[in-house]
């Protein structure tokens, strides 16, 4: 049988949920939410850019900051330290002591349904979606601001592909006092859009990369952004952001995999690994099901181990890694359909905002029909939740959602937030574990 036929037959199937609470969250008949109506123009103030001008010339202690940040002793700045703390310390306290179930400590605004890519594995875009308008955006961020939350994650899709919006939104938020998390594919990341985006106070820029050179099925690749890429880690230093990889392990990128850790080891930034996953929820506008090269087969599972083991020993050896080596090791049994039970947070101190101002608990239930309200008007119920993750946790690698979930723990919160008082909150980066 030819290799290609071989493929279309061990496709994925179209989703992993298990098929009645697929069916329960993707088959619901409820009127789609409408969002309460607005309150008069909601527009974002214009930002004021630069802040600080003397912020736009390269860093001339670059080398010696390098140094630094290679050997973990990256410096921060006691305003740095505090944004810091007000976006995930502080809120998480809250969380604790307030009543209710309710209260975020991170939300991720999809901005973008739509992208300039097509990664083959990528199901989350669909080009026919327009992006979410100005007044949401604005709402969204005020509602937010009402609740416990302090981290808001831009999504896509592509977030870039309106600079102008995020930009308006960053400043607008920063002035909120919110940390701000950037993921972009880079090809939308020129220096002037780095500038005004550090400018405006986003506190870390997650660098999508999968290969080195592009090739067919992964187009998120090193080379044709190798130039932002160098001037987005030299400014870091001046602005006070951070950097990091966020790779994919698929079956066809493998070595590509350990060139971009060595690159990232060589510029003093972080990686961030994801297990290459097939939907948890069916996808009618994803192409790529059928003789698709990225996904893993079982056939691949010996050299994906080779490669995790590799990553572990490396993690082991200082190299800087959002990844703990017991969520490496993970990665091995999620291959093989195994899940540990892990504090799932998501609709209560993680959700997501849709392009269109509607609620979800998390990234895969995206594409969910499920009425879980909108922005300004939540209907999270810890019932439904609970009854819903005895399914779906045991199918979801969720990188963010699993470290939120293993941080959700007082005496892991206050053991890291001592550890880092004793270095005087200096380099502090890596894994909670």
């Amino acid at each position: 049988m030819p290799i290609l036929q071989e493929r279309e037959d061990q496709a994925p199937p179209p989703f992993r949920l298990d098929v009645p609470l697929h069916d329960l969250l993707t088959k619901s008949q409820a009127p789609k939410p409408v969002l309460l109506p607005a309150r008069g123009e909601e527009k974002f103030p214009e930002p004021v850019f630069p802040q600080r001008p003397d912020l736009l010339a390269q860093d001339d202690k670059y080398e010696e900051n390098l140094a630094r940040a290679k050997a973990g002793k990256r410096r921060w700045t006691a305003p740095l330290v505090l944004r810091a703390m007000n976006g995930w310390l502080f809120p998480y306290i809250k969380s604790r002591v307030l009543p209710g179930p309710f209260h975020p400590i991170i939300a991720y605004l999809f901005t973008e349904w739509k992208c300039n890519l097509d990664c083959h594995y990528c199901w989350a875009f669909d080009n026919s979606v327009k992006g979410m308008t100005e007044e949401v955006a604005k709402r969204s961020i005020d509602w937010l601001h009402s609740t416990t939350c302090r981290v808001l994650a831009f999504m896509g899709g592509e977030p870039l592909l309106r600079p102008q919006l995020v930009h308006k939104a960053c400043y607008y938020a920063a002035q909120k006092g919110f940390w701000i998390y950037m993921p972009t594919n880079a090809r939308l990341l020129r220096p002037d859009v780095i500038d005004r985006l550090a400018d405006a106070g986003v506190a870390i820029f997650n660098f999508a990369v999968d290969a080195v050179d592009e090739r067919p099925g992964l187009p998120k690749a090193l080379v044709p952004v190798r130039k932002y890429f160098d001037y987005l880690v030299r400014k870091q230093y001046k602005y006070g952001y951070a950097v990091f990889f966020n790779i994919n392990i698929c079956r066809n990128n493998l070595e590509d995999v350990k060139q971009l850790t060595a690159i990232a080891r060589e510029n003093g930034i972080a990686t961030d690994y994801h297990i290459n996953e097939s939907p948890m929820i069916e996808q009618n506008h994803f192409q790529h099901y059928a003789a698709n090269d990225t996904f893993i087969y079982q056939e691949d599972w010996p050299k994906v181990d080779e490669l995790v083991d590799w990553l572990i020993e490396k993690n082991r050896a200082g190299y800087k890694m959002v990844n703990s080596v017991q969520r490496l090791q993970d990665m091995k049994e999620f291959l093989r359909g195994k899940v540990r039970p892990w504090n799932c947070r998501a609709g209560q101190n993680s959700i997501i905002i849709r392009v269109d101002g509607s609620l979800a608990p998390c990234f895969p239930m995206y594409s969910a029909t499920h009425d879980w309200g909108v922005i300004e008007k939540h209907k999270f119920a810890v019932s439904q939740l609970d009854e819903m993750k005895k399914s779906c946790q045991s199918h979801c690698f969720s990188t963010l959602n699993h470290n939120l979930g293993f941080c959700y723990n007082d005496a892991r919160v206050i053991h890291w937030v001592l550890k880092q008082a004793v270095r005087g909150f200096q380099g502090v980066t890596g894994s909670f574990a």
